[in-house]
């Protein structure tokens, strides 16, 4: 499996797989069948396609450790621009579709709306890991340093999760709230004990 997934077609096929729910979401706008309401449909969709991204994030270091594929780290941070890519497409949705890009009224309605405050708050972390997920940014920061700072999705994942609860509790559906909160949990949960039997 090392092998396969080292082969030089093997990482432009996982990335046109990435792209694969934008196509999917593209072809349902050209095609007219995201329902009643497709400005929502898109900003939902986006938002749970990022929120997908960074589970499959978070399950890359225990699924290499776990299955001794080492070739998997080759494609962490390849996810994790995708995970960025829908994040920002999910804020650019209701930005666009929602507030019609009016820069006042998207920051009053930051300000007035808890669970907008916190999903742009997301975002906002996510940037920076996004902007130096390359070889370059890792040599001027220090491996050390480039390491802490991305440990923060590790918080955008708690953001991610608050951000998809306080939007369902509006409707009182909360079922895949907590299959994505137990997926995380589980996923963090395995971080902290790794952490912990590292020998000091």
């Amino acid at each position: 499996m090392n092998r396969l997934l080292s082969h030089r077609w093997a990482k432009p096929l996982a990335f046109a797989l990435c792209l694969l729910p934008l196509m999917w979401l593209l072809y349902l706008v050209v095609q007219d069948q995201l329902g009643a309401n497709p400005q929502e449909a898109l900003i939902r969709a986006t938002g749970d396609w990022a929120l997908r991204f960074l589970v499959i994030v978070l399950t890359v270091t225990p699924l290499r450790e776990l299955s001794g594929l080492s070739v998997l780290a080759r494609y962490r941070r390849m996810l994790g621009l995708f995970m960025y890519f829908y994040a920002l497409l999910h804020f650019l949705s209701y930005s666009g579709f929602d507030m019609g890009f009016d820069v006042a009224d998207i920051v009053i309605d930051i300000a007035k709306r808890p669970f907008i405050l916190v999903g742009s708050l997301a975002l906002l972390v996510l940037t920076p890991l996004a902007a130096t997920s390359f070889n370059a940014a890792i040599r001027a920061l220090g491996a050390k340093r480039w390491q802490r700072l991305h440990r923060l999705v590790y918080a955008v994942a708690g953001l991610a999760i608050l951000h998809f609860f306080w939007m369902r509790s509006g409707k009182n559906d909360f079922a895949e709230v907590l299959v994505y909160a137990g997926i995380l949990t589980l996923l963090l949960g395995w971080r902290l004990r790794r952490l912990r039997q590292r020998p000091r």
